[in-house]
């Protein structure tokens, strides 16, 4: 049973802090003073009987209670939201599907995903999709808050999924990418030391995809050159790599239809034997909507026919 002194105001307190990791940020986004918060944080912590936050040179961190209580406060009061939200909704208590992408489906399985789940019968076309992009441990963070409903991409790298579901969809390899006419197209086999006198468009660095290029620098002993762009964008990293002698890492379905077109050409060097497991992330503490439910499935009858294209 919850303790009767534990309020609303505490919890919502509590989870601005631990999203800001600053009191006096948290306290301008809740629009009351610093002392005010602090007092409020105080209060929780005497009746949990435990401290939530520590001091650090960056701001305050989380302590392992404080790490314990985010993994159900912030589902809870998300679903609290999603609950006053239903009942306050004229319209079949729709609300828009909030969803993570990573750069390894972002090019044509989420677009396709959400087009024809727009375009089915039963009312899906009437629930929007807010889609967030960016590196694994900012939306699989957002994830365990209650921030979004679902993840997808290539994360089983990520140090973050540990207390996340994750549900398998498909390999996915990364590709090293030039353009049409780059010194190094069409040479099979390719020595790996070639690759370290053309710049290269990488992952940033504490991304999953990243370690990957890591791993492999260092499986070839190669030292790449101190000209290059970190970047997730895809529409920069494409430019980019068309108008320079740059080796792009890339995910296979970014560039397939480049790749096609002979716009891009694949090296002749595998950056990975397999490639990675994309699939879907959600949190197993939140109760899925419907409408979750049904984008799920979408999902993977789309990445079904995409298998079966590639076989």
């Amino acid at each position: 049973m919850l303790n009767a002194r534990i309020k609303l105001r505490h919890l919502q307190a509590f989870l601005e802090v631990a999203r800001q990791r600053s009191f006096a940020r948290a306290a301008e986004r809740l629009a009351i003073t610093q002392p005010g918060i602090s007092k409020t944080i105080r209060e929780l912590e005497e009746s949990l009987g435990a401290s939530l936050f520590e001091r650090t040179p960056q701001g305050v961190a989380l302590t392992q209670a404080g790490l314990t209580l985010l993994r159900h406060a912030g589902p809870a009061m998300r679903a609290l939201e999603e609950g006053v939200a239903a009942v306050g909704d004229v319209h079949l208590g729709a609300h828009d599907l909030r969803v993570g992408a990573l750069s390894t489906v972002e090019s044509r399985l989420l677009p396709e995903a959400i087009r024809r789940w727009h375009a089915a019968p039963g009312g899906q076309n009437a629930v929007g999709v807010n889609v967030v992009a960016g590196a694994s441990a900012f939306l699989l963070s957002r994830l365990r808050r209650g921030e979004l409903d679902l993840v997808v991409g290539r994360m089983t790298e990520a140090r973050e999924i540990r207390d996340l579901a994750f549900e398998h969809l498909y390999y996915e390899p990364l590709l090293l990418c030039v353009r049409r006419g780059h010194p190094l197209a069409g040479i099979v086999p390719l020595e790996a030391a070639r690759l370290g006198e053309f710049p290269w468009v990488l992952p940033p660095l504490q991304t999953t995809l990243r370690q990957q290029v890591d791993s492999f620098c260092v499986r070839h002993s190669l030292t790449l050159l101190s000209q290059r762009l970190e970047t997730l964008s895809l529409p920069i990293s494409r430019h980019y790599t068309l108008e320079s002698d740059a080796i792009w890492v890339v995910p296979e379905e970014a560039v397939a239809e480049d790749l096609a077109a002979g716009r891009l050409c694949r090296l002749g060097i595998e950056l990975e034997p397999r490639g990675g497991s994309v699939g879907l992330c959600y949190n197993a503490s939140m109760q899925p909507s419907l409408a979750l439910e049904a984008f799920c499935e979408v999902l993977r009858e789309v990445s079904a026919e995409r298998g079966a294209g590639s076989s």
